[in-house]
């Protein structure tokens, strides 16, 4: 599980999370949306050890990160933009990768799964958008961690990779995995998310299911339940600033 208490960090005079707390169960898919702003990247680079925060703290598997980064060997991570030098085959840099982590993998049946097979002597420089999300897919998933963190992983892919990604993603909730989701896309998110953390402003302002979200907004569709609650944000804080100082 992950465990987050009290997580505050700023960056110079903007308060970017305050005070939050989040625990994500021991297996299944967690969605973590909010607009831009709201604190998704700074949280998941607060799990990975990429950003210190300014109080609170994280626990990864019973472990608190702070000074330890064994942990990370638990964790696959795609992020939103991913960058490797362009010279570089895919195959070289699933080797650079595998050497790097050091650990045991098998790349092979996701190379397989995303049709990767023609593009294993292809320059980085030479790949498409789609392509390339293809390879940071297969850099992820080839380390059978226990923890995946997912950064907008639909970028860029066509129909049939979408739908091997879904299917992917499935079967790593079927074996047990704690899967971290962000991403724009709100049908991904109505079809595979067991939980949905919607942040604003630094907090957190809504945790619970689909069914929840749509109970206490009255929408069916998740993207109108998000717009209802960004429409009142912001009309309440248009109230608050015209009350009289």
């Amino acid at each position: 599980m992950i465990e987050i208490t009290k997580l505050e960090k700023a960056f110079g005079k903007n308060q970017v999370l305050k005070g939050v707390d989040l625990h994500v169960k021991e297996s299944g898919i967690c969605a973590i949306l909010g607009p831009n702003g709201s604190g998704k990247t700074t949280i998941i680079k607060s799990i990975l050890g990429m950003v210190i925060p300014d109080g609170g703290n994280i626990e990864v598997g019973g472990e608190k990160i702070k000074g330890n980064w064994l942990y990370r060997n638990q964790i696959g991570y795609l992020p939103q933009i991913a960058r490797f030098p362009e010279n570089l085959t895919v195959a070289e840099v699933i080797k650079m990768v595998k050497d790097i982590r050091n650990e045991p993998a098998d790349e092979q049946p996701l190379i397989e799964r995303f049709g990767m097979k023609p593009f294993l002597n292809s320059r980085l420089s030479n790949l498409s958008g789609g392509t390339r999300q293809k390879v940071n897919l297969v850099l992820c998933f080839m380390f059978n961690a226990k923890y995946i963190i997912l950064d907008e992983p639909t970028a860029g892919l066509d129909p049939i990779a979408l739908i091997s990604l879904k299917e992917l993603i499935n079967e790593e909730r079927i074996n047990g995995k704690v899967i971290l989701l962000t991403t724009h896309i709100m049908d991904l998110v109505e079809e595979l998310a067991d939980e949905i953390i919607f942040l604003l402003e630094g907090k957190i302002f809504f945790r619970g299911t689909l069914e929840d979200m749509q109970e206490m907004t009255g929408e069916v569709k998740l993207e109108r339940s998000i717009a209802k609650i960004l429409m009142k944000n912001s009309e309440e804080h248009k109230e608050m600033e015209s009350l009289p100082n």
